[in-house]
């Protein structure tokens, strides 16, 4: 199939006129896209001319003249309207050739950014939520001009990154972005807006980063949406190179809280960014165990999310109280014990200061916790300790057993009786027992 893949590819080159750039761009672009393109997305890509302002619209290519110009290597799917290789063998032959196109990222990103920075697009009403529909490779480039752009930039994509943001990011690329990260904007009309400086952060693009912070001009502790900083984006997204770059600065703030009450070190942790967290806990002064307005410290989301590591981590420090609550009364155990964190429960039980058996503002134990979410392995390794008792209710009356019988966990339901202090005829406050509660569950599944 190489051989054929080869023979093919050196015909796309030797066409006439402005075949053979087309037919060469349009590969590149499909390969190295970070996401399936639409029709209209690849030809509106291939439409952009660079260093120009204006977007002609008639130099958009037909898809089937790019079909016909790429010699039959790429197909449209009609169901899904994405344009893709005629076969996953071919992908591989690209990725092994990579001699076939000159720094690909880079030239994208060019691409993405002249395209941003077009009238065609800085004309388009800020009035409504933008629909990408209406505007071809408008969503592709909002999202993605930034992963293509960290990946290689060159002195032009830099200037082109520049211009864009150096003002305030533009509001329909920002809702783009943050629509794509299912960010909730609904609710914050009125958020301050998203700076240059925070979405160079936010992508993680090291070269924008200091040239903006030279240029003066940029708040390294200014708050975009949610309150957040430069550098919680950068810690939120795990960029470690803009991380140091950013804590470097003498005036920034290293645990400026949001508007919940989040420090990047909460994001990071809450990300399961390590190397990050290492970073951030090298800084003087940072408190490693400073609780949001919920209650849960860093330390918590790290145990809610499953992250081993950054739990590792954290409880590498004295201030780090391994069996704080929340609000709630939640401890980090029974928060990675409610998800099934197998891992992150093992890890917190070798700490003495942790209480396997605490209740929460409900009375649930993590026992309970994990019994509700039928977590068998869990509940296996917290009924390998003494000071769990398996029965105990919480302010319902409501016993592990009683959630497994409920929930229909029949291997649970198993495990639980197995142990002599569960009582399997205990009552709860409405008066109903594991056994009731078993027929409700089979009922409900019914």
């Amino acid at each position: 199939m190489g051989d054929v893949y080869g023979a093919t590819i050196e015909r796309i080159k030797a066409q006439d006129g402005d075949k053979s750039r087309l037919g060469m761009t349009a590969l590149m672009w499909i390969s190295h896209a970070e996401r399936p393109l639409q029709a209209d997305d690849l030809c509106y890509a291939l439409a952009v001319q660079l260093g120009s302002t204006d977007f002609d619209v008639g130099n958009i290519p037909s898809m089937s003249a790019l079909v016909n110009c790429c010699q039959g290597l790429i197909t449209v799917d009609k169901e899904a309207s994405t344009v893709r290789l005629i076969h996953f063998t071919l992908q591989e032959y690209l990725s092994a050739h990579r001699d076939l196109f000159i720094k690909p990222h880079s030239a994208m990103a060019e691409i993405c950014l002249t395209y941003l920075n077009s009238q065609h697009v800085k004309a388009l009403s800020t009035a409504h939520s933008p629909d990408a529909r209406k505007t071809p490779f408008l969503q592709y480039c909002s999202v993605f001009w930034g992963v293509h752009a960290k990946k290689e930039l060159s002195d032009y994509g830099r200037s082109l990154a520049l211009n864009l943001l150096k003002d305030d990011y533009s509001q329909i690329p920002t809702k783009l972005l943050f629509a794509h990260e299912n960010f909730d904007l609904e609710e914050h009309d009125t958020h301050p807006p998203f700076s240059g400086l925070h979405c160079a952060s936010f992508f993680g693009i090291v070269e924008v980063v200091v040239a903006l912070i030279e240029g003066g001009g940029s708040d390294v502790n200014g708050e975009s949406l949610w309150g957040c900083t430069p550098l919680s984006w950068a810690a939120y997204n795990g960029h470690e190179e803009v991380v140091k770059i950013l804590l470097a600065r003498e005036e920034v703030i290293p645990d400026k809280e949001d508007m919940f009450g989040q420090t990047p070190l909460s994001d990071a942790a809450r990300n399961g960014h390590e190397g990050v967290v290492k970073i951030l806990l090298g800084r003087e002064g940072f408190s490693p165990d400073k609780p949001d307005r919920c209650g849960q410290a860093p330390l918590s989301y790290a145990a809610e999310c499953g992250h081993e590591g950054v739990v590792k981590i954290l409880l590498g420090r004295e201030e780090v109280n391994p069996d704080a609550q929340d609000n709630s009364g939640q401890t980090p155990l029974s928060h990675a014990a409610e998800l099934g964190h197998e891992g992150v429960v093992k890890i917190l039980l070798r700490r003495e200061e942790v209480n396997p058996d605490k209740q929460n503002e409900w009375g649930e134990t993590p026992l309970l916790c994990a019994a509700r979410n039928g977590h068998e392995g869990v509940i296996k390794i917290l009924l390998g300790r003494e000071e769990v008792n398996p029965d105990k209710p919480d302010k319902d009356g409501q016993t592990p057993l009683s959630y497994a019988a409920r929930k229909g966990h029949e291997g649970l339901i198993e495990i639980l009786l197995e142990r002599e202090e569960v009582n399997p005829d205990k009552p709860d406050n409405d008066g109903l027992t594991p056994l009731s509660l078993t027929q409700f569950g089979k009922e409900m599944k019914g």
